[in-house]
């Protein structure tokens, strides 16, 4: 990595990890980019503040674990991936193919970088559970992030996953709950609503924190808060997200779970792609 780039802002980070995913559905002419650009804040702030990696050695025994349970989101994970050096840019051009590292659900046998592989919704909590408990018997200093969707709380393995973390005191277990209010049946709070999300995780005995997701000055003071809580106790970030973040036309687009891009916007969304603040 360059010294230039050593010295990006967040801001300049989440911008380009929006243009590389945008890169990846251009290859495809689909994608789920509404999900990559709307929580592209917080992966910049993931992969470049919060987390412990090696970019040339994915398998470092002491790294931090990134768990990505909405295996749909994988374009947004590649594009962080890439950005932070774990996979090389020109494999962007190869998104979706045959024989690709970068399939359009993530795949872990597939991907370096890739902790799991997210397929049926609700799973990525129990393995991160079962992974934070492995990590503490072993007195490692690892955290475990799992990033999961608000439509994941429609699962009741995440609440079974959410009350066994709580009982096993797992204070390195980081979860990230997207909320950007958008399922493939409509609004999420009105296929099963949700709220109070806060007062829920509170009550399973978790740290819970509620932030705007594209808010970095926030969504870095979340981070950073769980990262050193002094109580044994799980930790969560609700993030609230606006799908299509940073492409203007595309943010006041209403159903956008799986975004139609005509050929001719993907040129288009990147040239009004802008860079956030960082407050």
């Amino acid at each position: 990595m360059s010294t230039t780039e050593k010295n990006l802002t967040l801001a300049e980070r989440a911008y380009r990890i929006r243009k590389k995913a945008l890169r990846m559905g251009e290859v495809q002419g689909q994608g789920y980019i509404a999900q990559a650009l709307g929580i592209a804040d917080v992966l910049a702030v993931a992969y470049f503040r919060a987390l412990r990696y090696k970019p040339n050695d994915p398998h470092w025994e002491e790294r931090d674990r990134f768990l990505l349970s909405i295996g749909h989101y994988a374009i947004a994970l590649y594009a962080v991936l890439i950005e932070a050096g774990v996979l090389p840019e020109e494999e962007l051009e190869t998104y979706g193919g045959d024989d690709s590292r970068l399939p359009m659900s993530g795949m872990a046998a597939y991907t370096p970088g890739m902790e799991i592989t997210g397929g049926s919704l609700g799973q990525g909590l129990t393995v991160a559970v079962g992974m934070s408990l492995g990590l503490k018997r072993k007195k490692s200093s690892s955290f475990v992030y799992n990033l999961l969707s608000d439509g994941e709380l429609d699962e009741g393995a995440t609440w079974e996953a959410a009350m066994s973390a709580a009982h096993w005191k797992l204070g390195n277990l980081i979860a990230i709950v997207d909320v950007n209010n958008q399922q493939a049946d409509g609004p999420s709070r009105s296929v099963l609503n949700f709220e109070p999300l806060a007062d829920k995780w509170e009550a399973f005995g978790w740290y819970v924190q509620r932030v705007d997701g594209n808010n970095l000055k926030e969504v870095v003071a979340a981070f950073d808060r769980a990262r050193v809580l002094a109580e044994d106790k799980p930790r969560v970030i609700i993030c609230d997200t606006k799908m299509c973040k940073g492409v203007p036309f595309l943010e006041g687009r209403e159903k956008n779970h799986f975004i139609r891009v005509d050929p001719d916007e993907w040129q288009l969304a990147l040239d009004t792609l802008y860079v956030g603040s960082e407050a």
